[in-house]
């Protein structure tokens, strides 16, 4: 029976680029057809894609450490609890510096860790792996391009004002100076990767360029994170897990899939819940709306999900 590993890597690969390409198209198409898309359907899409990636992350505790002992186990999960709590009270406190922070943290954690998917599928498919310069040369964009270009897109500050009132001006004054370096990095590094002939790295930068600059910011964010970031973790996640694994070693990619996905479904319930249970009962901090307190969710459980995956993500790329 022939492993499907690779083939997880490469459907997942390809789904990846299917929605933003897709994604990209519609909105060419809107901008010709002068209709645009209004403040409130950019926030009910935001809302979906942050569900639609939330799963990827709500299985740290089943590949980060072994079951037994259970001691150890169960401390895991309670740091890794109190990080998330922690980091989301310091984020609904100091919204600003925690949403600058974030920024900067989710930025290189996206990066690295679609540099790391990349390497993975190469390994899936015994193909040598990419040298760590050019992993740098591409991760660093391909994180902050999909972040930075929609937050300093000018159609940004109503779409921000309406998740909350102080990030409007996030960047002060140096919105516009940050947009032209985040340009300036990326046409730099995919320079870099087409003279070392790394052509599928200078595709998908191509694509998240093209998402960041054609789609609305919210759209753009939330497209990026649920149909790309999330859905490539969700790939790496398939040889980490046992089940997951000897379902691709069988063949069944598919299922394979399925597995990855399925032990995470009870985080989007719950993030909806608590989501919604914060808006209740702490007016003060999320007042604004259920996208803020998901966002809030989702960043605070950025912290020790970033921390969890970052060493599979230096081992991918350091090989």
């Amino acid at each position: 029976m022939k492993d499907a590993l690779p083939d997880v890597y490469a459907w997942i690969e390809r789904f990846s680029r299917i929605a933003i390409l897709l994604t990209i198209l519609l909105f060419v198409l809107l901008r010709i057809a002068g209709i645009q898309l209004n403040l409130s359907a950019q926030v009910t899409i935001a809302i979906v894609g942050l569900l639609i990636g939330i799963p990827h992350g709500a299985i740290d505790h089943l590949i980060s450490i072994p079951a037994r002992p259970r001691s150890r186990f169960h401390v895991y999960i309670a740091a890794y609890v109190a990080i998330a709590v922690v980091a989301g009270w310091l984020i609904a406190t100091w919204n600003l510096r925690g949403f600058q922070v974030v920024v900067i943290m989710s930025s290189l954690h996206f990066g690295y860790g679609d540099a790391a998917f990349r390497n993975e599928l190469r390994s899936a498919s015994r193909e040598q792996k990419f040298p760590w310069i050019v992993e740098s040369a591409y991760a660093i964009p391909a994180g902050f391009v999909p972040v930075l270009l929609p937050l300093t897109d000018p159609h940004s500050g109503d779409a921000l004002m309406r998740i909350h009132s102080t990030l409007q001006g996030w960047a002060g004054s140096h919105s516009q100076f940050l947009r032209n370096l985040t340009l300036v990095i990326a046409a730099g590094a995919l320079l870099v990767l087409l003279l070392t002939k790394s052509f599928a790295f200078a595709l998908d930068l191509v694509l998240l360029g093209g998402l960041a600059l054609t789609a609305p910011p919210l759209v753009a964010f939330a497209t990026y994170f649920g149909f790309w970031h999330a859905a490539r973790h969700t790939a790496r996640l398939v040889p980490k897990l046992d089940s997951s694994r000897a379902l691709a070693s069988d063949g069944k990619g598919l299922l394979a899939i399925k597995g990855a996905i399925t032990p995470g479904l009870y985080a989007v319930a719950g993030t909806a819940a608590i989501a919604a249970g914060l808006m209740l009962f702490d007016r003060h901090h999320f007042s604004s709306g259920l996208l803020w307190s998901s966002l809030v969710i989702v960043w605070a459980l950025t912290v020790p999900h970033m921390l969890s995956t970052s060493r599979f993500d230096l081992r991918a790329i350091r090989g």
